[in-house]
């Protein structure tokens, strides 16, 4: 009973989380709006910290289209959120034009075309689902995402930091994501540790960065620090 109803939980808050990642692309549609020159909209805003994002996403979606039976709840709502990531960094690109971003388009532009191939391969040839070692590939994939997230938001938190201030950055998707990773954990903790310990892990490491990211805007308001900091950037 507790691990369907945590799971019916879970599902809810991804939705939830989905609202926050809408909130952020909103954001930045309404700063280009606003902006009298072309440069400056997505500022602040890490094209690291986005990408992992849509790796996470759509690693779970990989992950629910390959499994027996085709899980819905986990498919559906992680593809509509690697849309919106993806969008988002598109949104990158045109605002700064430069290699990183570019890059970080075209790769995640490849991987996402691949990711939906695979999907219209898995509906037609169904004896393709993984079974029998679906648990070690995906307790792999996300220690491996675990990594390369923890990385990401890093470099998120460094450029707020560094320069004072949250710029682009959408406050409502930290919430609402960490939001999501709270419901997570408790979900797999429902599933017990030795079959939840990958979701613990990507969801205590994901939620630790959203705590961090919310101090740093409360940080930004009240800090005589990050005050000099934006002086001395815009300077």
């Amino acid at each position: 009973m507790s691990y369907q109803i945590f799971g019916t939980l879970n599902t809810l808050f991804i939705f939830v989380s989905l609202y926050g990642v809408l909130l952020q692309l909103k954001k930045i549609w309404l700063r280009k709006s606003q902006h009298s020159s072309k440069s400056g909209v997505t500022d602040v805003l890490s094209t690291k910290q986005f990408f992992v994002s849509f790796l996470a996403y759509l690693s779970f979606f990989i992950y629910g289209y390959s499994i027996e039976p085709f899980n819905n709840f986990i498919v559906w709502p992680r593809l509509i959120a690697s849309i919106l990531v993806l969008l988002i960094l598109f949104e990158i690109w045109q605002d700064r034009r430069d290699k990183q971003s570019s890059g970080t388009l075209l790769a995640t532009g490849i991987i996402f075309t691949l990711s939906v191939f695979g999907l219209f391969v898995s509906l037609t040839y169904q004896e393709l689902r993984l079974e029998d070692h679906s648990k070690i590939i995906s307790a792999s994939l996300i220690v491996v995402i675990t990594l390369f997230l923890a990385y990401g938001y890093y470099a998120q938190i460094k450029l707020i930091w560094l320069n004072g201030k949250t710029g682009a950055i959408e406050l409502k998707m930290s919430q609402t994501i960490l939001m999501m990773d709270i419901s997570t954990i408790a979900f797999a903790l429902t599933m017990g540790t030795e079959t939840g310990w990958p979701l613990i892990l990507l969801a205590t490491v994901s939620g630790s960065t959203k705590l961090i990211i919310m101090y740093l805007f409360r940080w930004v308001r009240l800090s005589n620090t990050a005050e000099q900091r934006r002086i001395n950037y815009c300077a």
